[in-house]
């Protein structure tokens, strides 16, 4: 159970981005009480209840903040004409972009998103365009030195899908959405405390991005989808080189 992950250069730049971004809060409460409303309230029971209170937690939001969400979401109307809409599109040179949205009005949703990829020179496709190239799973990251066969151990009866080594030696921890949960307590249990996870949708293959113009480009693009109300999360092929990556952020 060994492989190489090529999402970390991404991942590290979106929580990042993640944090700086005033709308952060409004989107994490708004899929606290979609996940609490379509799965019920208990974490236990409701893997994306759970992915999305430690995402929260992540984003330091208060244990208040969060049960309020997850309460007006089990227990009221609220929200209920929110339609949980995927966008399927291509950026720059063909790189594959799904959009996770949530919207109580689709027509304006699908315009802001068209415009989007239109101004940066990528272009929507249809339902199941590029959908096939990614799966649902929950990734979890562990320190670089972290000892592989520690964390084997430790999540074994969890049953983790894999386990993945970054460049830089850390570890990526593979899981279902719905073994999220038992292999983040097992790795707590063990203390091995992840310094990142998310359940999302991951790339089975990348495009890899070695040209600063053409990351500059797709980056555009990418920050001008998650600056839209309206969307939830981004995922992409996309494996953008570290140094043209860093040389971007300075």
């Amino acid at each position: 159970m060994a492989g190489h992950s090529k999402w970390s250069n991404i991942k590290h730049r979106k929580a990042a981005q993640d944090a700086k971004r005033g709308k952060i809060f409004s989107k994490l409460i708004r899929e606290l009480g979609v996940a609490a409303r379509q799965g019920g309230p208990e974490p236990a029971d409701n893997p994306r209840l759970r992915a999305a209170i430690d995402k929260a937690l992540s984003n330091n939001m208060t244990k208040d903040t969060i049960q309020r969400a997850v309460d007006r979401g089990a227990g009221q109307n609220d929200g209920d004409d929110m339609e949980e809409i995927t966008y399927e599109g291509y950026g720059p040179e063909g790189v594959a972009i799904l959009v996770q949205c949530m919207s109580d009005n689709r027509n304006r949703t699908v315009s802001d998103v068209r415009h989007a990829f239109s101004k940066h020179g990528g272009n929507l496709g249809t339902s199941g365009s590029v959908a096939f190239m990614f799966h649902h799973q929950g990734r979890l990251t562990l320190a670089p030195g972290t000892s592989e066969e520690a964390a084997m151990a430790a999540t074994l009866e969890a049953e983790p899908e894999d386990i993945l080594t970054d460049e830089d030696g850390s570890l990526e921890v593979v899981t279902s959405p719905e073994r999220f949960g038992a292999v983040k307590d097992a790795l707590l249990a063990a203390e091995l405390e992840p310094v990142y996870s998310d359940v999302g949708l991951f790339a089975d293959t990348t495009t890899p991005i070695e040209d600063a113009d053409l990351a500059r480009r797709v980056l555009a693009l990418i920050d001008h989808l998650e600056d839209l109300d309206d969307v939830q999360n981004v995922f992409t092929n996309a494996d953008f080189n570290d140094a043209i990556l860093a040389e971007l952020e300075r």
